[in-house]
């Protein structure tokens, strides 16, 4: 039975990351992301110190354009801090029932210091990651465990009870990225890529532009064969973040990739449309993921209900606490997962390897989880930040021709998640 825990002491702080060149989807762009640190100790004198990495572009889009993108990213970390003063004096036995106190507190809290009534629930969730993260360490430390297994609740096993020697690791292909340097993405190895659609402009300018980088992709990379899939061909991994309005756009992309000779390689097109469209995709011939509007286990069910057959977690964004939830969830209706990117720090990135690592292989694709990380792409001192992993040179922490080679030792030690690391101590 675990212990209930009572937390006495509470800590944050933030590092700013500049990023290697702007940073741009929906409709804005970003210059740098916030690391933020949270530390929790409990009467016992033990602690965690847990890291998030905010993304107030992706979370809500009005709040990033509403202010500054510092004033964006100070007022999610009011809501890191908002938490932590709730939390403080508080005791707790399970880190998922924590999360469900606070999260409509800190919601509520968001929609005020805002000014805006329908703050989406990821803004709040992605500010509770570093809490949820500290609780979930200061947890394992107080019931002795060491493994990622040991920390999933019964309820949730079975949605992540396998255990792949491989993941993939997928990089993002953003809108200006040249066609040359996804052929040479592929000429390293990587073979399951996510690119950006929905590019800027009206709906017919998008569509346009959308049909000519779909050929260009095709033409440059269509014939190139692999060993991770079951038809030998490269998956495409499209994401629109909802810019496509109507059924009908989507269907003509559809219809022009059959033309080309793509529509068969098409494994996933994420988030094709804005959120509030609340339509049965069920007839749209393509497995369509739900990635923003998953934002809790029951926005994820209602996403399958209107034919969604996939969903990508996000561990790192949206909680761990929430996310064996959505996993779960999608799990009992046999809708296959796979874990998305925030442009976190290495450190975010095992954690979300421990989802990946245990997810069931998606369809058509090998017996190897699915992992997007793209920081190296877009973080300007990437490697620096690399130095703070305590195991930065375990052979799971860098891709390899396209995988994450995990293993026994990765299992054993979670990636390295539960090790000290000095840099966010010192920080907080």
């Amino acid at each position: 039975m675990p212990k209930s825990i009572k937390i006495t002491k509470v800590n944050s702080n933030f590092e700013r990351e500049p990023l290697i060149r702007p940073f741009g989807f929906k409709g804005g762009y970003m210059t740098e992301i916030w690391q933020t640190f949270s530390r929790m100790e409990s009467s016992s004198g033990l602690s965690g110190v847990g890291l998030c990495t905010q993304g107030v572009l992706w979370s809500d889009a009005q709040v990033f354009a509403a202010h500054s993108e510092s004033g964006g990213n100070a007022l999610m970390y009011a809501l890191t801090e908002r938490a932590l003063q709730i939390v403080k004096g508080q005791s707790f036995a399970s880190p998922v029932e924590l999360l469900d106190a606070l999260y409509t507190e800190v919601h509520e809290f968001g929609r005020r210091i805002t000014a805006n009534p329908d703050l989406r629930k990821t803004f709040a969730l992605n500010a509770l990651v570093g809490v949820d993260n500290a609780a979930w360490l200061l947890y394992a430390k107080e019931n002795g465990i060491f493994t990622f297994d040991g920390l999933i609740p019964a309820a949730y096993r079975p949605a992540l009870a396998h255990k792949h020697d491989k993941a993939a690791g997928i990089p993002l292909m953003a809108y200006a990225i040249p066609i040359d340097e996804i052929e040479a993405a592929v000429g390293q190895g990587y073979f399951f890529m996510k690119i950006k659609i929905g590019q800027p402009g009206t709906q017919e300018e998008m569509l346009e532009k959308d049909k000519a980088r779909l050929t260009e992709i095709h033409r440059a990379i269509g014939a190139v064969k692999t060993a991770h899939t079951q038809n030998g061909k490269l998956p495409y991994y499209f994401d629109a973040n909802g810019r496509y309005e109507k059924q009908e756009t989507l269907l003509i992309l559809l219809d022009h990739a059959r033309k080309i000779g793509a529509f068969e390689q098409i494994a996933i097109i994420e988030e094709p449309f804005p959120e509030e469209l609340e339509i049965d995709v069920s007839d749209i011939p393509v497995r369509l993921a739900a990635d923003e509007s998953a934002h809790t286990a029951a926005d994820a069910i209602a996403r399958i209900e209107m034919g969604y057959k996939a969903v990508a977690l996000k561990a790192i964004a949206k909680t761990l606490s929430m996310t064996f939830k959505i996993a779960q969830a999608a799990h009992e209706r046999q809708i296959p997962c796979f874990c998305a990117d925030l442009t976190v720090h290495p450190v975010l990135v095992e954690w979300n390897k421990n989802v990946a690592a245990r997810l069931a292989p998606f369809p058509g694709i090998g017996n190897l989880g699915l992992l997007e990380s793209n920081g190296h792409q877009n973080y300007k001192n990437w490697n620096a930040m690399l130095d703070s992993h305590p195991r930065k040179n375990a052979p799971w922490v860098n891709v390899k021709q396209g995988v994450y080679e995990l293993g026994d030792e990765f299992y054993a030690t979670g990636g390295g998640i539960f090790e000290p690391i000095p840099h966010f101590e010192s920080l907080t």
